[in-house]
């Protein structure tokens, strides 16, 4: 989803700002597996609490996601923020990083690559109808 020459830049450059090249790529990811609500991904920014790439509604609950492209995926200033504040209830968070799985209390972190089996749990009946009614 990047514009321009952004992605020659990207191929060509070895000094890369893989943070937003990750974040792209989850934005895009997210996109089409039906997390955008009307076309549109969300993130939440406050001057307290701090800034989470983004939020999506996942089994019915508000899901933050964090997007880590370097080795510090474990510290997520914003993300610990929102998690340790009640009044948002928030039951998990995913940060996608370059590292294994790995499960902390209300914390699950997952390889970059795992976003190819996030799916959006839809309301809709998952059923492929055939309608013949106009074959004679």
């Amino acid at each position: 989803m990047y514009g321009g020459d952004i992605q020659v830049r990207l191929l060509s450059s070895t000094n890369v700002n893989y943070g937003a090249a990750f974040e792209n790529l989850v934005a895009q990811e997210l996109y089409a597996h039906g997390f955008a609500i009307d076309n549109d991904l969300f993130y939440f920014n406050s001057k307290k609490q701090g800034e989470l790439d983004f939020v999506v509604e996942y089994q019915g609950e508000v899901l933050p996601i964090e997007v880590k492209s370097g080795k510090d995926f474990e510290r997520h200033r914003a993300l610990s923020n929102i998690m340790d504040n009640d009044e948002y209830s928030i039951l998990k968070a995913f940060v996608f990083c370059q590292d294994n799985v790995q499960t902390k209390p209300r914390l699950v972190y997952l390889p970059i690559y795992m976003l190819m089996f996030f799916q959006h749990d839809s309301n809709e009946d998952p059923t492929f109808r055939i309608n013949l009614t106009g074959l004679k």
